[in-house]
């Protein structure tokens, strides 16, 4: 059986669809890829018209199917976007003195927070901080003897409209979802190395209309946060300069400086837009740089003071807005965390023959961390090229229509050994049983199952004679 997994991220300019196969020596194999464009439904990572998004969100699982010549029978779908943050919340139990805390009471703690009301809110993921056991702080406190017990957790919340949404989208699509993940943590288990978590890091994807964010410390999340800003402001901030749009997002890929040297930029110095038009560099320098500081600015202000300079694992940059140069000396400069690296691609080892992912440049990092981080099956039933063939079957077997119960039929002499008869349940007898009950005690539908296994025997004797 064909076996496969199947990833769909929701951007807020495009929706990728990516399915790849797990192989034996741990590697990755992209087996098909889709993309649509997501400009007119999706806006900061959410989903703003359902149809529109559901119509992508088909046409990609349609096209994977035909790359896969197999039917898609669920999908990992990536979730961010707008509203996506976090939210501490502490939850403490008093117990009799040198009570040896138990696995039953850290649930309970669990239980507790899960069910914690946040108005229109819908808990994503509840990420454990530490348990504080009376006045000392551990990872793993069963087994300790306290008298009180608190909780530490980081909720992961999304706006429940957002959520509801979604689902919808992919209800109105006919696709089943097999989990939703929380995007940028599987980024994050595919980025990021075990030292970086270990000793504090930032997790930054630069989007195009989103900057998300993640930071680690002790190998434990300490904070997420979505800022609602991403590349495409540098753009629109380009094409205020009278520039068409996509003229703008390719003059920024091609001249685009987080941090450039303002006594090296010449006053008269231009660049061509096109044959009849130039602009002066230093304009569209300061229309990039802005924009640009503005975002890291905003990603240095959400950095939990606690954890400010106490990052030895540094900033970790990727998405497509992290291909802008020197956008890492951008961030040394406003953070002052000296180490930064860019991402430009997992940590896996993938192999494809798709020129985008083989580009390496952070597009697809996003959707390919969600990829491998399933470990559910999503391949369903091999498409048919025979347009009158019969209907494919269902993807799980249906519960039979009728009970079926086998009865050992006891050996006779001269007829061989024993043999196993089923005899089917009728649906009328089970009616009719259903309303003999009130009146009657017994048995009498296994009476009838008696009776018919006694005509079976004597026709069987009839035969042999």
């Amino acid at each position: 059986m064909e076996e496969f997994i199947v990833a769909i991220e929701l951007g807020s300019t495009k929706i990728i669809g990516v399915a790849g196969r797990k192989e034996l020596d741990g590697s990755f194999s992209v087996l098909a890829t889709a993309k649509e464009d997501a400009s007119t439904c999706i806006r900061k990572g959410i989903v703003y018209n359902l149809d529109k998004t559901a119509l992508c969100i088909k046409n990609i699982v349609g096209r994977l199917e035909t790359s896969l010549k197999t039917r898609v029978a669920r999908v990992y779908v990536g979730v961010g976007g707008q509203s996506l943050r976090s939210i501490k919340n502490v939850v403490g139990k008093d117990l009799p003195a040198n009570t040896i805390v138990t696995i039953d009471m850290i649930d309970e703690l669990r239980d507790t927070n899960r069910n914690m009301p946040y108005p229109d809110m819908e808990i994503l993921r509840d990420a454990i901080q530490e348990y504080k056991v009376d006045n000392q702080y551990q990872v793993d406190p069963v087994g300790i003897p306290c008298q009180h017990l608190d909780g530490n957790f980081l909720n992961i919340v999304w706006r429940k409209t957002f959520y509801n949404n979604l689902n919808k989208c992919f209800e109105m699509a006919n696709v089943k979802i097999a989990e939703m993940r929380i995007s940028l943590l599987a980024l994050a288990n595919n980025i990021l190395t075990e030292a970086e978590k270990r000793t504090g890091c930032i997790l930054v994807d630069l989007g195009a209309e989103t900057t998300s964010m993640a930071v680690y410390h002790k190998n434990i999340l300490r904070h997420l946060a979505v800022i609602p800003i991403g590349s495409n402001n540098i753009t629109k901030d380009i094409a205020s300069l009278n520039i068409e749009e996509d003229e703008a997002e390719r003059l920024k890929l091609k001249y685009g400086n987080g941090h450039s040297n303002d006594t090296a930029i010449n006053s008269s110095e231009t660049i061509t837009v096109d044959a009849d038009r130039t602009i002066k560099v230093s304009e569209f320098s300061a229309a990039v740089e802005a924009r640009a500081e503005e975002i890291v600015q905003n990603v240095e202000h959400q950095i939990p003071f606690e954890y400010n300079r106490n990052l030895m694992g540094g900033i970790i940059l990727t998405g497509g807005g992290a291909n802008l140069k020197n956008i890492d000396v951008l961030f040394r400069n406003i953070t002052h965390i000296d180490k930064v690296r860019i991402a430009k691609f997992i940590n896996q080892d993938i192999h494809t023959l798709d020129p985008e992912i083989k580009a390496q440049n952070g597009l697809y990092n996003t959707v390919l961390g969600l990829m491998v981080s399933g470990d559910m099956n999503c391949a369903g039933n091999k498409l048919t090229n025979d347009l009158f063939g019969p209907e494919p079957q269902p993807e799980e077997p249906e519960e039979p229509t009728q009970p079926i119960i086998t009865v050992e039929v006891p050996k006779a002499p001269g007829y061989g050994d024993n043999q196993s008869v089923d005899v089917v349940i009728r649906p009328e007898d089970l009616k009719e049983e259903e309303e003999e009950m009130p009146r009657r005690k017994g048995n009498g539908m296994f009476k009838r199952i008696g009776n018919r296994l006694g005509s079976w025997l004597g026709s069987l004797i009839d035969e042999e004679d």
